[in-house]
């Protein structure tokens, strides 16, 4: 059953998040609640769960347990897992958007750049070629890629230029809700740096909410206003990001923030 929105409501909401792997814990009674505008991280270590929640999050993985809920366009709140495929998918298209560690895993890879970004107009109904075709441009501007190589393979790009790429086809469509898993790992520092500079004025001028999982702390307190730290699947700690890395309170984090200090 859907809900009608009322004041205060978030953008997207968990309850009791769980999901196993046979008898494996990928993640256990995870939940929180996500505003829009609002940046959320998930930090932890390999292993921890924070993939597994994210893919439960973006419906990629069916939970074992528990709820995940989404405020539609309409004010409503629904049940992400008791909507229609054909719902799911439109959300998918339009509302979210899914920044993979690996571009490759975002991209079309043999088709032009300006395909990539095009492409996801047109599922949207965008039909003139030219409209399009200017829009992709623009886009590849404003994530630093020269508008001369929108006709370049992807193949031709570096790392940091596929995954800026990635990030114009998943932002073209002016979603409210991206979802971001290790968007910066295996890049080179100097590229890393430039990424995250790109990725934060871009959220705070498009008012994006994020859900950004990373195991570097460095990367969640630049992007994020609040994180969630995860050990074995289940959340150890949580609260404003600058609170937890500022002053842990869990062994863990306390670990995780003192492994930092000592690079």
């Amino acid at each position: 059953m859907s809900q009608a929105l009322e004041d205060g409501d978030p953008l997207l909401r968990a309850s009791g998040v769980t999901k196993f792997y046979g008898e494996r814990t990928g993640c256990l009674d995870v939940s929180f609640e996500l505003w829009p505008g609002e940046v959320l991280a998930v930090v932890g270590e390999s292993g921890s769960g924070k993939t597994t929640l994210l893919n439960c999050l973006a419906t990629s993985l069916i939970p074992t347990s528990g709820v995940v809920e989404y405020r539609m366009r309409d004010g409503r709140m629904r049940d992400l897992f008791r909507l229609g495929e054909a719902e799911r998918r439109l959300l998918l298209r339009t509302d979210w958007g899914f920044v993979h560690q690996n571009p490759a895993a975002g991209l079309r890879m043999a088709v032009s750049a300006g395909a990539n970004v095009g492409e996801r107009l047109m599922a949207v109904g965008a039909r003139n070629y030219g409209a399009i075709r200017r829009t992709a441009g623009d886009w590849l501007g404003r994530v630093e890629i020269a508008e001369e190589r929108i006709d370049d393979s992807p193949r031709a790009f570096s790392g940091g230029m596929r995954q800026r790429l990635q990030i114009a086809r998943n932002l073209v469509t002016n979603p409210r809700l991206i979802f971001m898993d290790e968007p910066t790992g295996g890049l080179d520092v100097s590229v890393q740096a430039r990424l995250l500079d790109l990725l934060r004025g871009l959220v705070a001028d498009l008012g994006l909410s994020v859900i950004i999982v990373t195991h570097d702390l460095a990367v969640a307190r630049l992007l994020s206003h609040r994180m969630i730290v995860m050990k074995d699947g289940r959340v150890v700690e949580s609260g404003l990001t600058d609170q937890v890395l500022d002053d842990p309170q869990a062994p863990y984090t306390q670990l995780l923030v003192s492994a930092i200090l000592q690079v």
